[in-house]
């Protein structure tokens, strides 16, 4: 899998763009700073974003190639991120660390998504909040009618409503909804697609 990553990242120009996602920009700029990790955070746009607010940020993937641009990009907007190449299976952080845990186009897949939500709910402190956007079982539709939308072509690797209502079940829901939107992120992110879109408070 990384190696598909590793492909995508190497060109010099960013995959999806150098912007954050307007997702979770809108809703990180709602919070105090404090530490956020950024699971599958790719070229670091939404985390050197976060990292600009004064976010202490610890952002993962499991491409060396999105390593590279993403403290690259860190570089040129003078702030600094931890990054680890690694995948989260393997990967441990300390429990109840994180203030915040970004969630935008992370999917894992279809048998341990929920898994690995659950693992990451173990980093995030009791009042922390986690921001997800991520295509919806409905986005099939919309990839086949434009494949530059982007996004897995597995239904299993996609998410619902009544999915994060279980997998994050001890959260209060600030935000929940499957939500038509147009992208513009770079080059594998652009068009009409279905989003899941979540900003919860863990209890």
């Amino acid at each position: 899998m990384n190696q598909k990553w590793d492909e995508r990242y190497k060109d010099s120009e960013f995959a999806y763009g150098t912007e954050p996602n307007v997702f979770f920009k809108e809703w990180l700029l709602k919070f105090e700073p404090g530490k956020i990790l950024m699971p599958a955070d790719g070229e670091g746009r939404n985390g050197v974003f976060a990292a600009q607010l004064n976010w202490n940020v610890t952002s993962f993937d499991l491409s060396s190639e999105g390593q590279l641009k993403a403290l690259k990009l860190a570089k040129e907007n003078k702030v600094t991120l931890e990054y680890i190449v690694g995948d989260l299976e393997q990967l441990e952080f300390e429990k109840n660390s994180f203030d915040a845990i970004g969630l935008i186009y992370a999917h894992f897949s279809a048998e341990t998504k929920s898994k690995l939500h659950k693992k990451l709910d173990e980093y995030l402190k009791s009042g922390g909040i986690i921001i997800f956007e991520a295509f919806s079982k409905s986005h099939l539709d919309f990839k086949k009618a434009n494949p530059k939308v982007g996004g897995p072509d597995n239904v299993n690797d996609l998410f619902s409503v009544s999915e994060i209502l279980v997998d994050f079940e001890h959260y209060e829901i600030l935000l929940l909804e499957e939500k038509e939107i147009v992208l513009s992120e770079g080059k594998f992110h652009i068009g009409t697609g279905s989003v899941i879109r979540f900003v919860g408070k863990k209890i």
